[in-house]
């Protein structure tokens, strides 16, 4: 179970596939974002028809509400949801902090060795997350992927502080892995499916930190990686440079997923560089701000210039929103503020997004990914293409 079988390389761009308990996924991969056990105006039917492979659940807000062991009276995210592919949830970290960060009891987040003291954002109430805790929470969820409890240091961070956050985010990997290793047995016991740890590299934009990051986190016994992209405030151009310096640092025998990627040049690049797995809220987040990617760069439909406008989204993307609908129907539906307009622009980002990848993988088998790469700068006008030889 578990197993990555890295079927081709394309210089550092990556095919690969890999098992899980409800079914295989094929990398590159995007994973549309399910927070709270739904992916925003998505229904489990859009998903099956965007080939979403693998969709990702929040720790921090199934726990808070309506509960992991609610979730767990239902058997699990799975059967709660009625969702049959695989399910990654994240730690749950992220979440502490930076909803902590923007309310008024945000003095209350407190780092210690053990875990993390916070008041939930709905209620103030307190909790207190530690490694094993944040390991059974998502044991109740019951997760194909689940994330291990890190300290997610704020871009803003000194070194020192840095190193500090990062030496205890490896003791509380550890502890997350002997944790999820003691929960594997009860579950197997009681019938339920493994669940296999993804730990995270960090650190900042300190490249000798992250590279101890990395060489300490590929030592561990897990069968993948994830890495943190960005902290908190960093920059794009200082996310190229630092996760440049990991290009040669980690296996190859086990999936990277860059976490909190979701623009199509990230994707690009990243995919380039010898990522296999995203996510972001962004594609949904965007759908709802009347914004849609596409291959020439983003559309905001809201824009007079699309007024009348007979063509869809983007001619060359064949989602069943771009051929059924057109700009102007899309900002009637705004408009008229009718739900369907939210729907269909998620719909139209998510599948964009997953369908790159999938583009991306047929061009990294074929060993035409630079050439792939090429076309899709040559329309497209957000962002850059990042180290061009």
């Amino acid at each position: 179970m578990f197993d990555f079988d890295l079927q081709n390389t394309d210089q550092f761009a990556r095919a690969g596939e890999f098992e899980t308990p409800h079914g295989k996924i094929e990398t590159p991969i995007f994973m549309p974002v399910g927070t709270k056990a739904t992916v925003k105006w998505i229904t489990n039917e859009d998903l099956d028809e965007m080939w979403a492979q693998i969709i990702l659940n929040n720790t921090y807000h199934l726990y808070l509400k309506p509960g992991d062991e609610i979730v767990a009276h239902f058997w699990g995210t799975h059967k709660f949801m009625n969702y049959h592919k695989p399910i990654l949830t994240d730690s749950g970290w992220f979440q502490v902090f930076s909803l902590g960060q923007t309310r008024e009891w945000k003095s209350l987040v407190k780092i210690t060795e053990d875990g993390v003291h916070f008041r939930s954002f709905i209620d103030g109430s307190k909790h207190f997350f530690t490694p094993e805790k944040v390991m059974d929470i998502q044991s109740n969820i019951g997760a194909d992927i689940i994330m291990a409890f890190d300290e997610c240091a704020p871009g803003t961070s000194d070194w020192n502080y840095a190193k500090a956050a990062m030496d205890r985010t490896h003791r509380w990997a550890k502890r997350s892995l002997d944790q999820v290793e003691k929960n594997n047995e009860i579950r197997a016991k009681d019938g339920r499916h493994p669940q296999a740890l993804f730990p995270i590299v960090q650190w900042v934009t300190y490249e000798d930190l992250r590279t101890q990051s990395a060489e300490f986190i590929s030592s561990l016994d897990t069968s993948w990686i994830a890495i943190w992209g960005l902290s908190v405030w960093e920059s794009k151009d200082d996310m190229y440079r630092i996760l440049d310096v990991l290009k040669t640092k980690l296996p190859e025998n086990k999936p990277r997923y860059l976490m909190w990627v979701g623009t199509p040049e990230d994707l690009i690049e990243w995919i380039y560089r010898w990522i296999d797995m995203f996510d972001c809220v962004l594609p949904t987040r965007l759908g709802r701000h009347w914004v849609a990617f596409s291959h020439t760069g983003n559309i905001k439909i809201t824009n007079k210039k699309f007024e009348l406008d007979k063509n869809p989204l983007d001619p060359d993307c064949d989602c069943k929103v771009c051929k059924n609908f057109t700009k102007w129907y899309l900002r009637h539906l705004m408009q008229e503020n009718e739900i369907l307009w939210m729907q269909n622009l998620s719909y139209h980002n998510l599948y964009f997004l997953i369908n790159l990848t999938k583009k991306a993988r047929i061009a990294i088998k074929e060993n035409k990914y630079e050439e792939f790469r090429e076309k899709f700068w040559e329309k497209y006008k957000d962002g850059k293409m990042i180290n061009k030889k």
